[in-house]
């Protein structure tokens, strides 16, 4: 990931739009080596602090994080399912390894993205990365995967393997050769003497942890709608107008908000420049001298309690749902270990 470029309509969503793609426990197979220069596929190290250690979030939390996954607990419900997926295709004699998941972190825990959700926060990363994220964070790990047949698609899936377009070229880059549903037809009823399970090895490893088909998406949306209003609050209006006069004084006319700076701060190939970095200093310091995040995380805070109370039921139920997938993938992956 090169360009960390934010704005407030996507500052909230935009650690949910990164996969979550490769491992989370320190015991075999979770410490396999890149083969491809010895470093490990999965580094914990590199993962976000549930909470920030560091800069003007250091400590700060907002209400609808406590009904958020961390990126921990996503990471231990999807190898959890990896898991199971590769035992249940053994059960028919088809030996798969799948991606690890954790391998490429995001650069926040969850979905409220609070280390730049006000633009950037860390003076320290500031000085030596300006708006850039840190070089561990822009690189990513790839784990190869073999083909697989006709056949393997069907139990691990229970549909039939994707047919590729007739012209190539009309895919864009980026693009999967078909669109979930579409292309497919349902699998054989059974592969060497078993029964195929509904929904293929895919279908049971979600059974088997009992995960839903849950909106994905209701506190993330729930969490862009307040940093919304919160920009329409006295307060912060006033101490944004205060951080914009302050970055004015510096040199950097005509910033209306913190997200215009990081906008002009990010640079082309990724790769900070002695102005983008002289830029973030002094947006880190009028931040400081406005006081900015705090009043801005303060009025949010009081938006997140109402919209809580607003719709309580329905948020215990997703916090409620979060925390036996995420139990019972953790009793899946130490009954592994054992």
């Amino acid at each position: 990931m090169k360009h960390i470029k934010r704005t407030a309509t996507s500052v909230a969503l935009a650690a949910s739009a990164l996969l979550v793609s490769a491992c989370s426990s320190g015991t075999s197979p979770h410490t396999t080596q890149n083969a491809a220069d010895g470093r490990p596929i999965v580094n914990k190290e590199n993962w976000p602090k549930k909470i920030p250690t560091s800069g003007l979030t250091k400590g700060l939390t907002l209400p609808l994080e406590a009904y958020m996954a961390s990126y921990e607990d996503q990471v231990a419900v999807e190898q959890a399912a990896s898991d199971l997926q590769q035992s249940c295709m053994k059960d028919y004699g088809i030996d798969l390894t799948l991606p690890l998941a954790g391998a490429n972190p995001p650069p926040s825990d969850n979905d409220a993205n609070i280390e730049r959700r006000y633009g950037i926060t860390d003076r320290a990363e500031a000085e030596k990365y300006g708006y850039e994220l840190p070089p561990a964070l822009q690189e990513h790990t790839t784990q190869t995967m073999r083909d697989l047949s006709g056949v393997e698609v069907e139990v691990l899936t229970g549909h039939t393997k994707p047919e590729p377009p007739e012209n190539p070229k009309d895919v864009k880059a980026g693009e999967p050769l078909a669109a979930p549903g579409q292309g497919t037809k349902p699998a054989r009823a059974e592969y060497n003497g078993q029964k195929l399970k509904t929904g293929g090895c895919i279908g049971w490893s979600k059974e088997q942890l009992g995960l839903r088909e849950t909106d994905p998406t209701f506190v993330a949306q729930l969490a862009g709608d307040s940093l919304m209003q919160s920009m329409k609050d006295d307060k912060v209006i006033r101490a944004i107008a205060a951080w914009s006069s302050c970055m004015g004084g510096k040199g950097h006319s005509g910033l209306a908000d913190p997200y215009k700076a990081m906008d002009q701060g990010v640079t082309s190939d990724g790769n900070p420049t002695p102005e983008s970095i002289a830029l973030a200093v002094d947006d880190i310091d009028c931040k400081t001298q406005t006081d900015l995040v705090k009043i801005w995380s303060g009025v949010e805070s009081a938006i997140e309690d109402k919209q809580i109370a607003d719709n309580q039921s329905q948020l215990t139920g997703i916090r409620e749902q979060h925390g036996k997938e995420v139990a019972a993938a953790r009793k899946q992956m130490a009954a592994l270990t054992q």
